[in-house]
């Protein structure tokens, strides 16, 4: 029926939703109401349009946003919300975004907002003089009528556990779900009556499942000798041969979640991390599989991260999110505690070669991270770097002789172009410490003397003895250590991944710009530094072999001393599994409540009973047959938190191909002559890439109001929809037959090259057309911004639209849409410096303020309810710095930050809100759930704004004229030169 525009974000399960999806039928029954975001810049954002059922062009209604609706019974009326948020994991949400009802009169073209309870009302649904509709205004979501007459609301059901979901309204009955149950409400006799279905359904979907384990790789590790590699995939643990043998599959359990697994240094038990138990616990396991595993931890409290065996294969070294670093011992399971932070999580650790050592990376608050040594023995800590020089990365080189790790300890600054200003980027080296004080620098000065054949092989039976003393004690001089660290001479970049063997150092390298980063390792001995490729290793237990890590492929080759271009991949054929669905899914469901609980800011969950909400949505997973129900299921979990940030996404599921639609920057409608006018040609800016609009081109001479004829030599007259052409034609070259009337003579054909999105035109637009109205309203002398987000875009568009306005008296900042990211405090400093001093040079009639690239004169900020996260952040902070006036209406409220997702044992995604905002004085948390209020509210009438109209543009404008009458400061001219 339709042909639009293919967005990224476009599927069933996203919390924006889909792009397109049916909101009703006209009362005459022959068109559908759908909203789609394809004319929007704005993930948040969608318009509704209506097409026939036959199909064809679709048409806007005269609204600027919109989501559910429903039509009045002489279909006069549209009762509509603005918003459109149902498919966000967020209950009980009363931020600004909170959904109202709203009734559009077609003919008056005036909307009325029908009730401003801050909680959500959603779901409209017309029947005769009433409305029904959803609310949460007494926490579970019931239903709710409004008398047009009267205007009266009344709750008309009183559901006590789970909320009403997506009713449906035909007649006088509204069909809708409740806990998994379809329920008819009668709007004459006011009563709910539950409907008996049965689906006589294969459910394919949620059938056991041959899978390739290979495509789900989260963790691996190589045998002592390198015969053998352990992989952790689909939440199993494999063992695989390097070059010959058997894979086995070391754990067979689809209840739980195997991970992590490294391969004890003796070769014979390998331990890894699983829930088997209900919580996280470390297991170690006979490496042939043939033994049941032993459980060495219990009563698991938190989330465990990755693991380290001590070289004498005795011990066990891991962190937690409990911010504690502990080693087991495997023979007595006693459990002793290195530290416990208050920072953050211990993420680097190792053990030295005699095992009476263990180094890690302690995290400081002030972001100096420092390499701390921890004496197995007597317990006693000693910190290598001083908190000058943020370090970390620390390892044990093989032969017990050195300590090596990273730190920024290099000062390279970047200067900007846009101002005087800079900023760091490569600042680390590898560092290494030699451990005994009388072990020499590699870079001590040498003279060379003759050797005689007696000292040669004198020094070469020392080197056999050492090599075959692996166990020998790690000597270590405390005293004056710091003053034994020197920096390879390498170049400055990033590293990570160290290694060091035999006078040899690995490691992995980036360089600001690079491509790819890089393999490498530096030798002691020649003071060289050699490139071995651009994958990542691992390195066996014996030193001797190395694993290549590149492309989800694997490849064991002995320890390189040159460039490497690896031919001989691991064979991962035998990793395929049969899945039993069901019991993966509930242990997904499982960890996803598990690592809320561990991770969630609030260790209250909010007042939530986590423990009962998790028995409240379990007893739907039997009823799951499909990834996207259990990603449904879990979002209805984590939204009873209340809070901004929590998602879930992906996992293993079904995937339909996307066919991208050619787009031609233009609005077209059907014409009556039968072929397609060219209504609108969005402008852009051909000379950059993404603001490129096809029917701009230098030479193609059209305007609006000019007709398309045909479209690769098919001609359009006959045609519904001139989309249907465009069918995976996106990119790509056309032909078009184009006329400045709706006729073949005087028409010509010109080739153009289509779009894939036409939201940056439709952004470009926006944005011009508002500082157009700004310069006209002031005469030129008030600037003009507007931020789309707090990420490298936002960044990009402050930056073009800043600094040229820089020298006009007053500025306007457009926060709204703002879809968040965490750039904003990098855009207040810019904001809030001060004028402290004026520069002046001769013969030059300018005067400059100092610091440069400030802006002097008043500022305005607009918000609205789509400005979010850090989009949130940002009005908080242009407040409390006391830089202006705030105008639109309340913002989203959403500010509990989120970081990467923890693995899924089919690749799913859960964020986690894990950092709060409170207020200095430590009275309250600060914006979320509620948002921050303007210093002056104005609500944009829904059909002025379709109509041209934007009221709080308006009010920016009135305000910031006024504020420059009582402006004061001035750059003045300069004063008298001195007389010296």
């Amino acid at each position: 029926m339709t042909h639009t525009a293919t967005l990224s974000r476009d599927d069933m399960a996203d919390r924006m939703g889909p792009n397109n999806i049916v909101m009703s039928w006209t009362k005459d029954g022959k068109e559908i109401v759908y909203r789609s975001r394809k004319q929007t810049f704005n993930s948040f954002i969608g318009q509704l349009f209506k097409v026939s059922k036959d199909g064809g062009m679709s048409e806007e209604l005269p609204l600027p946003t919109g989501g559910f609706c429903s039509y009045s019974p002489d279909g006069s009326k549209l009762a509509f919300n603005r918003v459109f948020r149902e498919f966000r994991t967020w209950k009980y949400y009363k931020g600004g975004m909170a959904d109202d009802v709203w009734i559009y009169d077609f003919k008056s073209k005036k909307t009325i907002n029908i009730g401003t309870n801050v909680a959500q009302d959603i779901f409209p649904m017309w029947i005769d003089k009433e409305i029904y509709f959803l609310s949460d205004r007494d926490r579970i979501m019931n239903l709710f009528v409004y008398n047009t007459e009267t205007k009266n609301i009344k709750k008309v059901t009183d559901f006590k556990e789970y909320d009403i979901k997506f009713p449906s309204v035909f007649d006088n009955e509204i069909i809708f779900e409740n806990g998994g149950l379809l329920y008819v409400f009668n709007s004459k006799t006011q009563k709910s009556t539950k409907v008996d279905i049965e689906i006589a359904n294969d459910f394919s979907y949620s059938r056991d499942e041959l899978v390739d384990a290979s495509d789900y790789i989260n963790s691996m590790d190589i045998s002592p000798n390198g015969e053998r590699l352990l992989i952790g995939a689909r939440g199993e643990i494999f063992s695989i041969p390097a070059k010959n043998g058997i894979t086995r599959n070391l754990t067979h359990d689809f209840k739980s979640h195997d991970r992590d697994a490294i391969w004890s240094p003796d070769g014979k038990n390998i331990a890894y991390i699983s829930d088997k138990s209900g919580e996280y616990e470390i297991y170690i396991k006979n490496q042939n599989g043939e033994e049941d595993a032993i459980q060495l931890t219990k009563n698991g409290d938190t989330y465990k991260y990755h693991l380290k065996w001590s070289p004498d294969s005795k011990k066990i070294l891991w962190s937690d999110k409990m911010l504690r670093l502990s080693y087991v011992d495997v023979e007595s399971k006693k459990i002793t505690l290195v530290e416990k932070s208050e920072v953050w999580e211990f993420r680097n650790f190792e053990w030295s070669s005699d095992n009476k050592w263990i180094t890690y990376t302690r995290p400081e608050s002030n972001k100096m991270h420092k390499v701390i040594l921890y004496n197995v023995e007597n317990k006693k800590k000693t910190e290598i770097t001083k908190g000058w020089y943020s370090s970390g990365n620390a390892k044990f080189s093989h032969d017990g002789k050195y300590l090596i790790f990273t730190s920024n300890r290099d000062f390279s600054p970047i200067y900007s172009s846009t101002e005087w200003n800079h900023a760091y980027s490569d600042m680390s080296k590898i560092y290494l410490v030699t451990l005994s004080k009388d072990t020499k620098s590699p870079f001590a000065f040498e003279n060379d003397e003759i050797t005689l054949e007696e000292d040669k092989k004198k020094d070469e039976k020392k080197d056999e003895k050492k090599d075959n003393d692996k166990n020998k004690d790690v000597k270590i001089d405390i005293e004056n250590i710091q003053n034994r660290i020197i920096a390879l001479p390498i170049s400055v970049g990033r590293y990570w991944n160290l290694y060091a063997n035999n006078d040899k150092i690995f490691y992995r390298e980036y360089h600001l710009g690079a491509k790819k980063a890089t393999t490498k390792f530096f030798d002691l001995k020649s003071k060289k530094e050699t490139k071995i490729g651009n994958f990542d290793f691992e390195v066996s237990a014996n030193g001797k072999k190395f694993l290549i890590i590149k492309n989800n492929k694997f490849s064991v080759i002995d320890i390189p001393s040159s460039n490497v271009e690896p031919k001989k991949f691991v064979d991962l054929s035998n990793m395929k599994i049969i899945v039993n669905k069901k019991e993966e899914w509930k242990q997904i469901y499982d960890e996803s409540w598990r690592q809320m609980r561990d991770f969630f800011y609030d260790p209250n969950m909010h007042g939530v009973d986590w423990n009962k909400m998790k028995e409240k949505y379990a007893k739907l997973l039997p009823y799951v047959n499909h990834r996207n129900d259990l990603n449904y299921l879990i979002g209805e979990l984590i939204g009873e938190l209340s809070v901004g940030h929590a998602y879930v996404n992906g996992g293993d599921r079904p995937s339909s191909e996307r066919i991208k639609l050619g787009l031609l920057g233009a609005k077209i409608s059907k014409d009556k002559s039968g072929y397609f006018k060219i209504d609108e040609i969005l402008k852009g800016a051909n000379w950059s890439k993404k603001l490129n609009s096809p029917l701009t081109k230098i030479g193609l001479n059209l305007k609006d109001g000019d007709f398309i004829l045909e479209i690769d030599g098919n001609n359009l007259k006959e045609e519904k929809d001139i989309f249907k052409f465009l069918i995976g034609k996106a990119g790509k070259q056309i032909e078009l037959k184009v006329n400045s009337k709706a006729v073949e003579k005087g028409s010509r054909k010109i080739i153009i090259k289509t779009i894939v999105s036409e939201s940056e035109l439709y952004y470009y637009k926006w944005v011009q057309n508002n500082i157009e109205k700004v310069n006209k309203a002031t005469d030129g002398k008030v600037g003009y911004v507007h931020i789309p987000d707090m990420g490298v875009h936002g960044l990009n568009e402050f930056v073009e639209h800043y600094y040229p306005q820089i020298t006009k008296k007053a500025l306007i900042i457009d926060d709204r849409g703002n879809g968040g990211g965490n750039v904003s405090p990098m855009i207040i400093e810019r904001l809030r410096r001060k004028f402290i001093i004026a520069s002046g040079t001769r013969n030059v009639s300018a005067n400059m303020p100092s610091p440069d690239e400030i802006f002097i004169g008043p500022k305005v900020l607009l918000i609205n309810n789509y400005s979010a996260s850090d989009g949130d952040l940002f009005p908080f902070r242009f407040k409390a710095q006391k830089m202006g006036k705030v105008i639109g209406v309340r913002s989203w409220g959403g500010v509990v930050g989120i970081r990467g997702s923890l693995p899924f044992v089919d690749g799913g995604d859960l964020r986690k809100p894990e950092f709060g905002h409170f207020s200095t004085d430590g009275s309250k948390w600060e914006i979320e759930g509620y948002g921050i209020d303007p210093d002056i509210i104005i609500d944009n009438d829904p059909a002025k704004e379709y109509q041209g109209e934007d009221q709080q543009l308006n009010k920016a404008i009135e305000v910031i004229m006024e504020e420059m009458k009582n402006f004061k400061i001035k750059v003045h001219k300069k004063p008298p030169f001195p007389k010296k």
